[in-house]
């Protein structure tokens, strides 16, 4: 698969994205390479911890591939986004639970679907560069791939701010906010990695690590909390209007660009996740509530066209006057019965194209290996 670099290098597993002419946005071909990669590794003892990087220099994963979502979705199709949905979030709490160290090193970019990616293993990594943010209620989503989970733990009211407004974090507020671990200069990492490869240990990474430059969100945190402590987002944009002050007028800008709705039940997801009965689970779970629903009674649709496909960034949202009854936060986020996410072992197909696959065995691991290995719920599609 020409998008992604799949292989087992010394004692790592190793993960690449390998789309930067995309800023690597996942696609749903990807996930399905990663779950089956993640799964067939997490018994393997020639493979100790995994590695997740990407190539060039402007993002890890600036997010997921959504043209194929709207373009069934328009159709009238929602069914393929919320098999997509499911899959990926399956593959998140793959990632949160895994039994081994996971290592992502989180260059440039690292949004939406990417967060997803990169910031559930155990030891993420910034560095200069590193620009991470959960932008989903721009375009008629809400912050999901388990990114609730962090923002419902942020200190103070961070989550709140961090998940309506779309802000962007650099290295120390990523560390701050609980989306990365430490700081390591990127000059370093080719080598860290190599050490990781040979090693199979991440003992090196604790003394590779430096103070992150001075971030944003530490001087901002009390302000945040202040303006962000209301019950609901229409709370929220009416305590900003009480002050009339730089910050104020840049944070009611930012919210006046996003789906009313979406700022609406971000807000209640984070609330109601809050709290000692977290888990990766729980939040996947509530956002999958919304993002089933998405298609068919969002914004999402409508965000897309307007930031992607017609690019007018004029977008008509519901409740563009801000005001979102409390009624269809509660639609949106109400349980799904039957059709309530869950996280089986073997969650519904994922079809992988061998003859483009990248994917390198052992010395003693010939490629015939690959194709004869069964794997629960996978399709070998050879060409």
């Amino acid at each position: 698969m020409p998008d992604i670099n799949i292989r087992i290098t010394g004692k790592a597993g190793r993960i690449t994205l390998t789309r930067p002419q995309a800023l690597n946005a996942v696609t749903c071909d990807m996930c399905g390479a990663i779950d089956v990669a993640l799964r067939a590794w997490q018994d393997d003892p020639a493979v100790e911890l995994v590695i997740f990087d990407a190539e060039g220099d402007k993002a890890f994963c600036a997010g997921g591939d959504i043209a194929e979502l709207y373009e069934t979705g328009i159709k009238g199709n929602f069914t393929h986004g919320r098999m997509f949905w499911a899959k990926e979030y399956r593959l998140n709490a793959l990632i949160f639970e895994y039994p081994k160290p996971v290592v992502s090193f989180l260059q440039g970019f690292t949004m939406g679907g990417g967060v997803g990616i990169g910031c559930h293993g155990s030891h993420r990594i910034v560095g200069e560069s590193s620009q991470i943010a959960m932008p989903e209620c721009g375009i008629g989503l809400v912050p999901d791939v388990g990114g609730t989970l962090m923002l419902a733990l942020a200190p103070g009211r961070l989550g709140e701010y961090l998940g309506t407004t779309g802000a962007r974090m650099g290295a120390a507020d990523a560390i701050l906010s609980g989306f990365a671990d430490m700081f390591i200069p990127q000059a370093d990492w080719l080598d860290l990695i190599a050490d990781l490869e040979i090693s199979g240990h991440v003992e090196s990474l604790k003394s590779a690590t430096e103070t992150a430059p001075s971030g944003a969100l530490a001087d901002q945190q009390a302000g945040i909390d202040r303006f962000f402590a209301g019950e609901t987002f229409a709370d929220i944009v009416t305590l900003l209007k009480t002050e009339d002050s730089p910050f104020t007028d840049r944070v009611l800008k930012a919210l006046g660009r996003v789906a009313p709705l979406s700022a609406a039940c971000t807000i209640d997801m984070v609330h109601r996740l809050r709290g000692s009965g977290l888990t990766i689970r729980k939040a996947l779970e509530l956002e999958y509530r919304f993002t089933y629903r998405a298609l068919e009674h969002g914004d999402f649709l409508e965000g897309i066209r307007a930031r992607i496909i017609d690019k007018d960034h004029n977008p008509a949202w519901r409740y563009a006057n801000g005001s979102v009854p409390a009624t269809r936060v509660s639609q949106m986020l109400m349980p799904l019965g039957t059709d309530t996410l869950t996280f089986e072992k073997e969650p519904a197909t994922w079809e992988l194209d061998l003859s483009a696959l990248a994917i390198w065995a052992h010395p003693w691991r010939p490629i015939w290996w690959l194709q004869t290995m069964t794997w629960p719920g996978l399709i070998l599609r050879m060409s």
